[in-house]
């Protein structure tokens, strides 16, 4: 298509911007009004406005005429404009507009810009334009107005350099022929400095035109692209020209926007002052915007968009660098903690202001250990993370604090060398050494994994080729490294099982094929003697399970060192088995006296522990562990009185030695194997069933625990393709099972708080305070572990509608995990999904009404109905802004309110109101979920239960009003 017009040439893009606009020039120089009668059609065509301008209007009309005539000819219910389109096209467009202003002002400033006519027209336009109540005007004719100040402050700027340079040279000539006559070259040179000076004027009387009229009444528009493009430009002058702009006078409208609602806004502030503070020549100039803005500055890395936060902190990062003490010690305390928020960029960026601020300090000194390397910066850098690490409240999420600074400190944080030295050598204050070894280990695993830790970030990102050199080389590092050096970490802290616990995840970690090539069989002999000598001595969970995963990590068939660990770790457990064995014996020779007998207790629990650590990751079938602890939980049932000391880990090692026993089953297995295995799956499920109501709390949520998972694998198992094994062992919990199941999460999790503590003590509701966080962790498992059995339907699907009514109620403590349900049930199936929601709500309704005064009916306002609604609400939300994935599960959610609602009714005939008619008002939360073809379908479906005209005579009528309306909006 050829180009005809000048807005067609520009959106086409089909020609380079200098050759369109030197053909306008000299069609203006040939006639200056044909001309540009294209240029303000050009600026109204850009705008979305069929309408033109033609010569006749341009001649006889005043400006506002021709104003009203365009705004006449807009589609006012067309919301859509070419600026605000979407596509790589119009994404071109607006470049091109953009660029097309800059280069006419570029290519006249040596000519027509100073005509009087053309920059005065133009500017009358767009100051028209940017007051028009069409909103595709103000933005087209902001944008155009903004752009071409901006192009104005550029050529005011270099006729400032050439003014500057004529001057220059008229002092010289007029030095130069002192006390001579007046020559032609010092006039020459005289009249050139004045016509610059004229000029100027000029270009400042356009400037200030443009800004006075468009700038000051639209940097607060309605629109916030409108607001934005100004801000976005107001910026650039003060960096541009800042001996016009980077005064209070301008300054003060940056710092009023920072407060804007529009994210968009607020960002376009930030990113100016960031050109402004970024140069240091600039910012003693801006004393006074500091002073009167920095609090709100330090207060926006909260903000609740992502991107201000970020580059907020990115901006007090320029600010602490280039403005001396601008910073409070309050202040940068309250910008280091968001090392630890989950958002990766916002965390990143407050590592680089903690390690330019805190870990960096000159005059840091090298420091030379007996018989090693100088280590250069690092150790006094490694003891201020420390520090900052004890000193933070939130000092459990190291993995987090290591992430953030991963990009800037990332020397420091790979030298491990200086770090064990560290803790071999020093004699480190108390909890130094534990925090020296959580940095070591999260230093460690993000070198390894070279992926940010679970929580920050999106999943696994695909390493490019160099980080995965990288990455490589790290991990050799690694091993080459704590190869030698853990053995002897771990003896130094054997007695401590924090310290222990932590570094025995770092063999994890390693290249194990570096024991066999690098000949370091001696460190892999000395790393499984403390292993050993550290499960000996220790009876802590996380100590046990990392010493556990520690052998199955080495004991690998596929490596070499495979036989060298498997003989230690059989070693070990024939020692550890050996002393359970001996325990056994004496318990069942004396048993009541063992049970009171505390010492033998711990020795009975420890020994229980040390096998059930090893059992969860080794299969320790041969030792005939299964026989031994099911006869503890037997002799439990029958009389109730072991310790729960003994019970939880009874409950374990009888647990894993079933799971390893299933694991076994192949395709060949006898079918007496299968059937002896079938009844002990049984036996175990019933244990664990009579255990949920043990009067132990612990015995109780472990027993739960356990049967979820046991039912979950039991449901879904697929034992080695042997399908008869499939078919005897498979198995579904019974209505009962499922009962007893839902009932515990309503007790042990749902139970209000004033309920579970009106019965305590003083005293116990101190210590109930200090353990709120640990049993709401507790609670959270329980309910997550049984919401997995309604997901993988293991249990009906309609037991979800039960949950589902805790909802709002418990929202902060357990919304994400309901709401995770809910999700992956609408996976699996949308339909039967929607059934269970609007299920839920037909029984919260029910109880509702039954509730309520039979003769008065229900009432709306109550505060249970309120609720109801509010759910309904929540629920609707859930479906998101895709109305045509979701088409099908809210049409069912409205046929079927609509049957409920009229369930007991025979028709409206004026004088029977259906009971459950209020229900309507109940589903009317999704009618702005429904298309609108299926707006219709419903309001069709409605109209098979009612009469016309509708009986409105009472309130008790207004949910069917109101539900007909929401399908008629």
């Amino acid at each position: 298509v050829e180009a005809v017009t000048l807005f067609e040439v520009v959106s086409m893009g089909k020609q380079a911007m200098q050759s369109v606009v030197d053909d306008w020039v000299e069609a203006y120089k040939q006639d200056r009004n044909v001309a540009l009668l294209d240029l303000i059609n050009f600026f109204i065509q850009c705008s979305g406005c069929q309408g033109m301008v033609t010569a006749e209007m341009f001649q006889s009309l005043h400006k506002k005429d021709v104003m009203r005539k365009m705004t006449e000819t807009f589609d006012e219910d067309n919301e859509d404009y070419p600026l605000i389109r979407t596509g790589p096209y119009w994404k071109k467009f607006k470049a091109n507009f953009c660029e097309f202003i800059a280069v006419l002002v570029q290519q006249c400033q040596c000519s027509i810009l100073y005509d009087s006519y053309l920059m005065d027209t133009v500017i009358s336009l767009l100051t028209g334009l940017a007051d028009s109540m069409v909103r595709a005007f103000r933005h087209t004719s902001t944008l155009a107005a903004m752009k071409l100040l901006t192009a104005v402050v550029s050529v005011h700027l270099n006729l400032d350099v050439n003014k500057h340079n004529a001057q220059r040279l008229y002092e010289v000539e007029k030095q130069r022929i002192s006390g001579k006559r007046t020559n032609y070259r010092l006039d020459q040179l005289e009249r050139k400095r004045k016509e610059y000076e004229h000029k100027l004027l000029e270009i400042q009387n356009m400037m200030s035109a443009i800004f006075k009229g468009t700038f000051l009444n639209r940097y607060r528009d309605v629109v916030p692209e409108i607001r934005a493009t100004c801000i976005e430009e107001i910026g650039s002058w003060i960096k541009t020209y800042p001996d016009a702009f980077l005064n209070d006078s301008y300054l003060k409208y940056v710092g009023w926007m920072l407060y804007d609602k529009q994210a968009e806004v607020r960002l376009k502030c930030l990113l100016g002052l960031q050109g402004i503070y970024s140069r240091k020549e600039l910012v003693s100039r801006m004393d006074l915007f500091t002073s009167r803005f920095k609090d709100r500055i330090v207060s926006m890395p909260l903000d609740k968009d992502h991107e201000v936060a970020v580059q907020a902190m990115k901006l007090l990062m320029l600010m602490s660098q280039n403005c001396e003490d601008v910073l409070s010690a309050e202040d940068c305390e309250m910008l280091y903690q968001f090392v630890y928020t989950t958002h990766r960029p916002l965390a990143v960026a407050a590592g680089e202001f903690l390690y330019k601020r805190l870990l960096i300090r000159e005059g840091d000194e090298e420091v030379q250990p007996k018989g090693g390397r100088k280590f250069g910066a690092s150790t006094d850098q490694l003891k201020r993370l420390i520090h900052f690490f004890l000193e933070s409240e939130l000092h459990k999420h190291v993995a987090y604090l290591i992430d953030s600074l991963w990009d800037w400190a990332g020397k420091l944080l790979k030298d491990w060398e200086c770090m064990t030295t560290l803790l071999l050598k020093n004699a480190e204050e108390d909890g130094e050494g534990g925090a020296l070894i959580e940095i070591i280990l999260a230093t460690v695993r993000e070198a390894a994994e070279g992926h940010p830790p679970v929580g920050r970030g999106a999943a696994k990102k695909i390493l490019s080729v160099k980080e995965k050199k990288i990455q490589l080389e790290d991990c050799n590092k690694i091993t080459e490294h704590f190869i030698m050096v853990l053995p002897q970490l771990l003896a130094k802290y054997s007695t401590d099982a924090q310290k222990v616990a932590n570094l025995l995840q770092i063999p994890q970690y390693y290249d194990l094929d570096v024991y066999s090539t690098g000949h370091q069989e001696k460190h892999l002999d000395a790393l499984l003697r403390e292993v050993k000598d550290i499960v000996a001595k220790h009876s802590d969970i996380s100590v046990l399970e990392a010493s556990s995963r520690t052998y199955y990590i080495l004991c690998s068939e596929e490596i070499a060192i495979y036989s060298q660990v498997a003989c230690a770790r059989t070693q070990l457990i024939d020692e550890l088995m050996e002393q359970l064995n001996q325990l056994l014996d004496c318990f069942w020779q004396k048993e009541r006296e063992f049970c009171t007998d505390a010492g033998e207790i711990s020795r009975m629990h420890s020994a229980l522990r040390r096998v059930a650590a090893l059992h969860n990751a080794h299969d320790l079938t041969r030792w005939n562990l299964y026989d031994k602890t099911l006869r503890f939980l037997v002799f439990e049932m029958e009389h109730g009185s072991l310790p729960v000391l003994i019970i939880l880990p009874a409950l374990e090692c009888t647990y894993f030695s079933l799971l390893w026993q299933l694991a076994a089953v192949s395709e060949n297995s006898p079918k007496e194997t299968l059937f002896a295995l079938r009844r002990e799956l049984r036996r175990f499920s019933q244990i664990c069933t009579c255990f949920l109501h043990h009067k132990e709390k612990d015995v109780r949520e472990k027993a739960f625990m356990i049967l979820c998972d046991w039912l979950l694998i039991l449901s879904h198992q697929d034992s080695n393709n042997n399908e008869e094994a499939v078919g005897l062992l498979g198995y579904l919990p019974n209505a009962s099972l499922q009962e007893k199941l839902f009932l515990f999460i309503q007790e042990h999790v749902f139970m209000d708080e004033e309920e579970e503590r009106k019965d305590l003590t003083e005293e116990e509701e101190k210590k109930d305070e200090s353990c709120k966080l640990d049993d709401l962790h507790k609670k959270r498992s329980l309910l997550a572990a049984y919401c997995k059995l309604i997901v993988y339907n293991v249990v009906e699907m309609t037991a979800a509608a039960e949950i589902y009514k805790y909802y709002v109620k418990t929202y902060n403590d357990f919304g994400d995990i309901i709401k995770e349900m809910l999700s992956k049930m609408r996976h699996n199936n949308k339909i039967q999904s929607a059934k269970t929601l609007i299920l839920c709500l037909q029984q919260l309704f029910q109880t509702h009404a039954e509730s309520q005064d039979s003769r008065n009916g229900v009432d709306f306002s109550s505060a249970s109905f309120t609720n109801i609604k509010e759910l309904a609400r929540r629920f609707s939300l859930t479906f998101g802004w895709d109305q045509v994935k979701s088409r099908e599960s809210i049409a069912m959610i409205h046929k079927e309110g609509i049957e409920f609602a009229f369930q007991g009714a025979t028709g409206v005939d004026g004088k029977c109101l259906p009971p459950n008619l209020g229900f309507l008002l109940i589903i009317s939360e999704f009618s702005n979920k429904l298309l609108k073809p299926d707006k219709r379908l419903v309001y069709a479906y409605l109209q098979r239960y009612i009469a016309e005209p509708l009986p409105c005579r009472g309130d008790e009528w207004q949910p069917l009003v109101l539900y007909r309306n929401s399908l008629l909006a």
